[in-house]
């Protein structure tokens, strides 16, 4: 369909995606106000989009000129990325419209009221918006929002760029002219005043408001560490709780204190006066509104905002009396009229803006998504009149800036998927687009959620029973994951409606990805709060004013009786099916009709009264888990049948998740490429060895009869020009030895259209047939959805073609079991991934589309594995949170709003707590009537769990509670978990901490409580009391839309990092992030990983200054959208600390390590194959400080867990063994280095013999520790016998020089720097040349370098991630976790 370009920008407008309001002139859609004048600056270079030197390297801001220039460009500019020799196509395709236009920088002057001039440098490409942006975010001009900037006496368009400005040039001045208010503008300045006034408070972040979140970076390493990088005035040790084997898990230290949490007191109030809405008379007069204000000094004024500006009159709290007061004070700014009124206010908030100031951008920037913190202080609760016009104002979300009306989000997003996508400018307006609208989608159905379960919201069926009742609430849809009209009856009840939300998720999920023109799919957000999963959707133009029969017009909706298609559908939906390997099939209709469909039979179509064809219901996208379906145990494998499958689950709508099919597939098609080339190899001997016989026959025969062989009856020209074919497909097929996995599928196919004969067709479909596949001509493998769905009949049932549709989805479902399962186990023990905590666990598992419902399967295989303990408890500790959360689900839907926090407070005793009957704390009798009567006159409004509070949970126990437990994880799981009766025995037996539970428990269910030190094993009382839950948040899921040119952009750098072509992957990885930018904003986990990327790049070219800023701004955005516990951030961490010790800030290094092992001791606990990473960092920089016993301590320890996790005899137990030998030796304890490095020599020997260089290594330090003990014990004997007086004689012990230990830490983390004379490059002529032979030398030392130390230095397996890592992959709903620290590690790809 397509779109007029004037209703595209002024729907863009009306979302913010751009805007012309004055409150938001030049400011960027995804920020609110930042700071100083250098503020958006820095937020720029941040994210890569400006830099000294850089201004001809943006590609972003060059393809949007050309955009607006209407797609000229200049032929001169493909990049250079492109033209790379052994690119492959599909990367050229993706970057061919990428074109870099030459813009211009110059400077020019703003001339602002009230204060100086200022110059101001910007670039030809740049929109007006952004000096309005510039002017917000100065400290002497922030306080402005009504104002238009003119040149010359003439108003410039904010959304002008400025090369297209006539008149401007080097030099010019822009005038910022104060403009008129309006009752719009005035409001939105006093919101702006209140929010430069509560700028440094944190509050906002704590309670999880405005997409705020909280980072400590800069509290933990503090600006005056930055400064000191004198390593004898290192302060190195570290608290208690940090050393090895300590017990402490205390929680205060997650939330580091910040001493200017607040800033000073501006104002006591500031709010609307009750004298509003002005009187018609004063309304003539250019009377806005009245505010009412008492400044810190105990004054009170009554304001007048008029068209003019902010001036004081003459009201009192009694009296109206508009007339302004003696002396009169006009100002255009309300900040400038408080200066005046108030010295205190004028003082405090000129240094809150100082302070504000000094903050950096990035903390201040609010995230996509919201960020809720599981711990929080109490903070103290002050007067915001702003903020309580809010809560109880009909605001929806944004509407200020729509006035009159609430946004249409099915319009919106329906509209920004119609823009256009052929170049690369227009496909990023439309990603931005896209993911704008979609967060503020999630924010507003996540805000719509809250308000209905907490019964805010008028159903719009009030006489229906509560659970069939459905809301509408800002133009969003809300349904219960109740079973409505018992439509979930046959498949598990409530039990499959609670779960088909879900399922109906990642179908909206695959149908977005498959992104086809014409195809809609519903704005989809399911949301977890209090214990009820509500389902909010966009609502389709005029589906409630018609009957849903009347509306489908494709599909089912009695589950197969009556099944209608649409040829439109059809065409639209072949498109999807093919991209979703959905099998078309026919199924059979109650009037005995054949219709063929494309999708599920669930699937329904239905035409808008806006004419877009629309798909809901999706929860049977992806085919049936077979596992948890009954097929009887005919042709299930025994090995299937060993693990007690199939098995009954509590529904039937079991699905295997995309990222299943999608390996199954992969793995179907290599088994059909690997038979079908083996065939083909049997065949051509076969060919040959018969040629030879015939060769030889016809020889003879030549040599008995001559004249005939030349005859007619001999077709020598036909055996000729068969053995020259013969000879052709020998040249161009080589052996299966010769092929990599991709030569043999392209050679196969290319054999399969060119060169197989009739003879070969055999070929195809002997190989097809043994890989499964539908087709006997072709390898087709695709999924029949509606295969073991119930009450669907097919045309096609009991035939063979049927039978194989049936068999494809058993196979995919016993390929869960037989690999998916297996090979995530195998990379544990290989330690190529190591999940730390549940969130990692989850996400490492959906990755490889394993349900988690197979988490007891996985945790039985795992049980008796060796070197798996961690992993174990891991397993045990997650299906103990799942199943407390099943109960826990069921056990909050039966307490009404009064006793929340009781029935919360008396839930986590029971969990956690050891008092052994932890008693409910009552509630006064007189709110408890009131409830009742209040709740009785509600009884049909709002959710029978709100109105009839259910008082079973006061009786709750810990035995009654563990005993469900332990029922549910049997039921669920079907594992059986040992000693429950006793939780602290089993506890304590598994090793698993109950802060750890607690912290999983808390960020599951949305919880927050009181940061303080709590006591889980007290006799004496309860463990939490009512006072410590704070909050109660929801729990939104919904789908991530992809920045798909970054992510291309990212891929091609990864390759080029592959290659060690360093220079060519920084600059594809820094496009990407400027790319990732443009879409999401500047704050975005995947920017954070761009970010690591980037610094990792820098590093390893010796840039230290650009590794750590870059660095630095990675762990921001993963402490402020990943979570402060998060194990991501733990790395990014680790990764910062790197790069501060190589910047010779050793105290900052130590700092942030200790940071990185107090939170993987919170989340997990020492037991971890992490710790030995985290331990042997730590104990390096440690002795390269020279503290040795602290070193050593912290070596033991990463010595010990080598041990636990690799084995005794591993390599990682060598180089353990090594390390703690040279700080031994460094202390002059020879003797206990001489033990370890004989352990180290045996290790090596065992593994390379005596001949290789790591074990003459080691002999070597065997020998020099011998004699270094032999000569200290003659030096003792002589003392002994010269008696007191005797003098000892100095000893020679060398300390490690800073270069050997940063060394050392480089090559346990598998990080190969480029020195100094490889990196340098001439500034004119041969430029390219000599990168690239530095590059290769580079190389060739690289490769000295490996050959030397690859034993030692990498372990015997795989880190995780084996290059760096990647953003979520557009066609995966989760994004491959990195395991905390070992990422550092993953850097082998570049030693490599």
């Amino acid at each position: 369909m397509e779109v007029e370009q004037s209703h595209i920008n002024n729907l863009l407008k009306d979302m913010k995606v751009i805007t012309d309001s004055p409150d938001t002139k030049g400011q960027c859609p995804f920020t609110s106000t930042f700071g100083d004048k250098s503020d958006i600056e820095n937020v720029m270079k941040a994210n890569g989009h400006c830099g000294e030197g850089d201004s001809n390297n943006s590609l972003l801001l060059n393809e949007m000129s050309a955009m607006v220039n209407g797609g000229q460009t200049s032929p001169v500019s493909k990049d250079k990325d492109v033209k790379e020799n052994g690119k492959d196509d599909s990367d050229a395709s993706n970057m061919e419209d990428v074109v870099v236009i030459p813009e211009s920088m110059f400077t020019i002057k703003i001339s602002p009221p009230g204060t100086d001039a200022f110059d101001l440098q910007v670039s030809s490409s740049e929109l007006v918006q952004e000096i309005h942006q510039v002017l917000m975010d100065r400290e002497d001009t922030c306080h402005r929002t009504c104002f238009t900037l003119q040149l010359e006496g003439v108003i410039l368009d904010n959304f002008a760029e400025l090369k297209t400005v006539e008149g401007l040039k080097e030099g010019s001045v822009l005038k910022v002219v104060e403009e008129p208010y309006t009752v719009r503008e005035a409001r939105i300045h006093v919101r702006h005043v209140r929010d430069l006034i509560k700028s440094l408070d944190s509050s906002d972040a704590y309670n999880g408001v405005d997409c705020q979140s909280m980072t400590f970076i800069n509290t933990i390493i503090g600006d005056d560490s930055r400064k000191n990088n004198n390593v004898d005035a290192v302060d190195c040790t570290p608290p208690s709780y940090i050393m090895p084997k300590s017990k402490e898990r205390p929680l205060v230290p997650l939330l580091p204190s910040k001493l200017e949490n607040k800033g000073p007191p501006c104002m006591k109030m500031v709010t609307m006066s009750g004298w509003n809405p002005p009187p018609g008379p004063r309304r003539l007069h250019g009377d806005l509104l009245y505010l009412y204000v008492v400044t810190v000094e105990g004054g009170t004024y009554h304001i007048t905002a008029s068209t003019r500006g902010f001036f004081v009159n003459q009201s009192t709290l009694d009296v109206f009396n508009s007339k302004a007061s003696e002396p009169k004070h006009l100002s255009h700014s309300l900040v400038e009229l408080l200066n005046k009124l108030s010295p205190t206010f004028r003082k405090n908030f000129s240094q809150l803006l100082k302070k504000r100031s000094h903050r950096h951008p990035f903390e201040r920037v609010p995230t996509p998504f919201q960020t809720f913190s599981w711990l929080a202080p109490s903070t103290e609760h002050s007067v915001d009149t702003i903020r309580a016009e809010d809560a109880f104002s009909s605001r929806l979300g944004y509407e200020e800036h729509i006035p009159g009306q609430t946004r249409d989000w099915n319009e919106e997003t329906m509209t920004t998927r119609e823009l256009p996508r052929k170049q690369l400018p227009e496909r990023l307006l439309r990603e931005r687009a896209i993911f704008k609208v979609h967060s503020d989608f999630v924010m507003a159905a996540t805000r719509g959620a809250v308000a209905v379960i907490d019964g805010n919201v008028m159903a719009i069926n009030p006489g229906e029973e509560s659970k069939q009742q459905m809301f509408i609430w800002n133009n969003i849809f809300f349904s219960l994951g109740f079973d409505v009209k018992d439509h979930y009856k046959d498949l598990g009840g409530d039990h499959a409606a609670y779960v088909a939300p879900n399922n109906d998720l990642h179908g909206v999920k695959a149908y977005c990805n498959a992104d086809v023109e014409g195809l809609y799919t519903l704005g989809t957000v399911v949301v977890d709060y209090r214990g009820y999963r509500i389902t909010a959707q966009s609502i389709i133009p005029g589906i409630l004013e018609r009957e849903q029969e009347e509306s489908v017009i494709y599909g089912s909706i009695d589950f197969g009786k009556s099944v209608v298609s649409n040829e439109k559908y059809t065409e639209l939906l072949t498109k999807s099916a093919q991209h979703l390997k959905i099998l078309p099939h026919k199924v059979i209709n109650s009037e005995k009709e054949e219709v063929k469909i494309y999708s599920s039979i669930e699937c329904k179509g239905i035409r808008g009264n806006d004419g877009r064809h629309y798909i809901l219901d999706l929860l049977r996208t992806f085919p049936t888990d077979a596992n948890y379906w009954p097929l009887g145990n005919d042709n299930v494998p025994e090995e299937i049948k060993a693990l007690g499958f199939p098995r009954e689950h509590r529904h039937k709508l079991c699905r295997l998740r995309p990222e299943l099919v999608e390996s199954f597939i992969d793995n179907r098609y290599m088994v059909f490429i690997r038979y079908a080339a083996s065939l083909l190899m049997q065949e051509q001997q076969k060919h040959q060895t018969s040629n030879n016989e015939i060769n030889k026959d016809q020889n003879k025969q030549a040599e008995s009869n001559p004249e005939k062989v030349n005859g007619e009856s001999t077709p020598n020209g036909m055996a000729a020009e068969k053995g020259e074919e013969e000879v052709e497909k020998t040249e161009v097929t080589p052996t299966e030895g010769d092929m990599t996995e991709q030569e043999k599928k392209l050679n196969t196919i290319s054999a399969t259209k060119e060169t197989f004969g009739e003879n070969h067709i055999d070929i195809i479909k002997k190989a097809a047939l043994f890989a499964g596949s539908l087709s006997n001509t072709e390898f087709d493998i695709r999924f029949n959805p509606d295969i073991y769905s119930d009450g669907v009949i097919h045309a096609h049932e009991g035939t063979e073609q049927f039978e194989r549709e049936k068999k494809i989805i058993i196979d995919a479902a016993h390929f869960v079991l037989g690999v998916q399962i297996p090979t995530f186990i195998r990379e544990c023990q290989e330690h190529t991934i190591a999940p730390l905590d549940g969130t990692t666990l989850t996400e490492m598992l959906h990755q490889r589309g394993i349900n988690m419902r197979y988490l007891g399967t996985v945790t039985a295989i795992v049980q008796n594995a060796a070197l798996l303990t961690y992993l174990y408890k891991l397993l045990v500790s997650e299906l103990i949170t799942r199943s407390a959360k099943h109960i826990y689900k069921t056990y909050m839907q039966g307490v009404g709003m009064v006793n929340l926090a009781a029935a919360k407070t008396q839930f986590l005793n029971c969990y956690l707590s050891s008092f052994a009957n932890p008693l409910p704390a009552k509630t006064e009798d007189e709110m408890n009537g009131y409830g009742r009567k209040k709740n009785k006159k509600k009884k049909n409004r709002t959710l029978p769990t709100i109105a009839n509070d259910n008082n079973g949970w006061a009786s709750l126990t810990p035995l009654d509670l563990w005993s469900s437990i332990k029922t549910e994880i049997k039921d669920y799981f079907h594992f059986e978990l040992e000693g429950c009766e006793d939780k602290d025995t089993m506890l304590q037996n598994l090793q698993i901490q109950k802060v750890t539970l607690l912290r999983e428990f808390c960020r599951r269910m949305g919880l927050q409580l009181l940061i303080r030190e709590y006591v889980f094993d007290g006799k004496q009382k309860p463990t939490f009391t009512e006072d410590d839950i704070l909050n109660v948040f929801p729990q939104p899921k919904h789908i991530n839309p992809v920045a798909s040119d970054a992510y291309n952009f990212y891929q091609s750098g990864q390759a080029k990092i592959q290659q060690g072509l360093y220079r060519d992957a920084t600059e594809l990885i820094q496009e990407s992030l400027n790319l990732f930018t443009n879409v999401y904003g500047p704050m975005h986990s995947e920017i954070g990983t761009c970010m690591r990327t980037l610094a990792k790049l820098h590093y390893i070219n010796a840039e230290l200054p650009e590794a750590l800023d870059m660095q630095e701004k990675a762990v921001m955005i993963s402490e402020r959208c990943n979570g402060l516990d998060h194990p991501t951030t733990m790395t990014e961490y680790m990764h910062l600390a790197l790069y501060c010790f190589a910047s010779n800030q050793v105290t900052n290094a130590l700092k942030l390590m200790y940071r990185a092992r107090y939170l993987a001791m919170l989340v997990f606990g020492e037991d971890h194959p992490e710790f030995a990473q985290i331990d042997s960092n730590i104990g390096l920089v440690l002795h390269g400080v020279g503290e040795y016993d602290l070193s050593i301590k912290f070596l033991q320890s990463a010595l010990y867990n080598s041990i636990q996790f690799h084995g005794a005899k591993s390599l990682k137990a060598a180089l353990g063994y090594h390390l703690l030998a040279r700080v031994q030796s460094c202390k002059g304890n020879f003797r206990g280095a001489l033990k370890n490095e004989k352990g180290a020599y045996q290790i090596y020997k065992q593994h390379y013999g005596e001949t290789h260089d790591k074990t003459k290594e080691s002999s070597e330090c065997l020998k020099y520790l011998t004699h270094q003990a032999v000569t200290l014990q003659k030096t003792m004997n002589e003392i002994k016998k010269a008696g007191p007086r005797a003098a000892m004689q100095p000893f020679n012990i060398t300390p490690p020089s800073f270069s050997s230990v940063l060394e050392t830490i480089d090559m346990i983390n598998g990080i190969f720097r480029i020195p100094f004379t490889v990196r340098a490059v001439p500034k004119e002529g041969g430029e390219k040349k000599t990168e690239e032979n530095g590059e290769e030398m580079a190389k060739e030392t690289k490769e000295k370098q490996i050959e030397k130390e690859k034993e030692s230095t990498q372990t015997e397996v795989k880190k995780e991630d084996e290059g760096m890592d990647e953003p979520s992959s557009p066609s995966s709903l989760e994004e491959e976790p990195s395991s905390p620290v070992s990422d550092l590690a993953s850097d082998d790809s570049v030693t490599r």
